[in-house]
């Protein structure tokens, strides 16, 4: 597959991060950042790279054949839809908007147009969770019944000198829980009811530091769900699964999928089954599987190749990455109304 010309729109941390992944990738290649910032400017003077401060410009005069937008998340659908109108398929970070009827507003128009959307979620990239869903998907776990995730980390006292990240909305439901949500959807299908609980208990801040989920699946199952960024503790997906070398790497389970015949247990993909009669008298044998390790961002960008050559279909969908943000948002509803939030298929 010949290297895919792409430009990035937002030169902040993930764009940046972008750029740097695809420095050594096979089948990609960054040639334009859109950003009107002095630093973005400098950082593409930098890596060699043509600095527009219009992103609307650079999509007509560099002509990519793609597009990675990065930019804040109520830009999401204006950009996109650029894009779109463009003929240029996009890789949008997530959440892919900051509502779902803007979210819907850009799918519809990206299978109006036939350009392909990919979201960025992009654990669904993990070989452990390829491998977690094909586990799921071939029964072995017989019904799932329920499902468990922590999120628990702690931020340093200066990420929160960005003031946004003290308002609402710019907390970890948002910002990190939307992820293990995510894995849900992907490992278990679609999440029909949410009902939930926030805390700012330990900042004070007006965003939350805290919060405790309770799902309901079309399926019948039922997952909880813990996120806080104000724990001393190992157990979240950034630390266990390895993903990044800046973070220390714990050898930890964050997620556990439980079942009627046996249970799987994440990141380390221990399944735990009886292997004779079932009981709670009877032992139970784990096996663990142990596929390859991968950067997910760079296998990302092979899909997303894929994508633009019109040889895979997005493996998340501007309707599929809508579908996360209505369950993430539903928590907040959930507890603004004291109340279960259903939501629509």
């Amino acid at each position: 597959m010949a290297r895919r010309r792409l430009a990035v729109i937002g030169a902040g941390a993930i764009g940046r991060m972008h750029v740097e992944r695809a420095r050594l990738h096979p089948q990609a290649e960054v040639v334009a950042i859109a950003d009107p910032s002095p630093a973005a400017c400098e950082f593409a003077q930098q890596e060699g790279l043509r600095w527009f401060a219009d992103y609307a410009s650079m999509l007509d005069e560099a002509r990519p054949e793609g597009a990675i937008v990065a930019t804040p998340n109520a830009t999401h659908v204006d950009v996109g839809l650029a894009c779109i109108a463009r003929g240029i398929p996009a890789l949008i970070e997530k959440p892919i908007a900051d509502d779902v009827n803007a979210a819907q507003q850009l799918s519809r128009a990206a299978d109006e147009a036939k350009v392909p959307l990919l979201v960025g979620h992009h654990r669904r990239h993990n070989p452990i969770l390829r491998r977690a869903r094909e586990i799921i998907a071939s029964g072995r776990l017989g019904k799932p019944v329920t499902a468990n995730a922590l999120a628990t980390f702690y931020k340093p006292d200066a990420y929160f000198h960005v003031e946004w990240r003290r308002r609402a909305g710019g907390g970890p439901v948002l910002i990190n829980l939307i992820h293990d949500i995510d894995i849900m959807r992907f490992l278990l299908g679609e999440i029909v009811e949410v009902q939930a609980l926030t805390s700012n208990a330990v900042r004070g801040f007006e965003v939350e530091d805290t919060a405790a989920v309770l799902l309901r699946f079309e399926s019948g199952a039922l997952g909880t769900l813990a996120v806080s960024d104000c724990a001393s503790a190992p157990w979240n997906w950034d630390l266990a699964a390895g993903e990044a070398a800046h973070y220390p790497r714990q050898q930890v389970n964050t997620h556990f999928l439980i079942g009627t015949d046996a249970s799987l247990t994440l990141p380390q993909l221990d399944v735990w089954e009886y292997r004779s009669r079932k009981g709670w008298h009877e032992p139970l044998t784990v096996e663990r599987s142990t596929p390859h390790s991968a950067d997910p961002y760079h296998e990302q960008l092979r899909h997303f190749a894929g994508v633009i050559a019109g040889e895979e279909a997005p493996l998340c969908s501007a309707d599929d990455a809508a579908r996360t943000l209505a369950a993430t948002l539903a928590v907040h509803r959930a507890v603004a109304s004291r109340a279960p939030v259903a939501l629509a298929r």
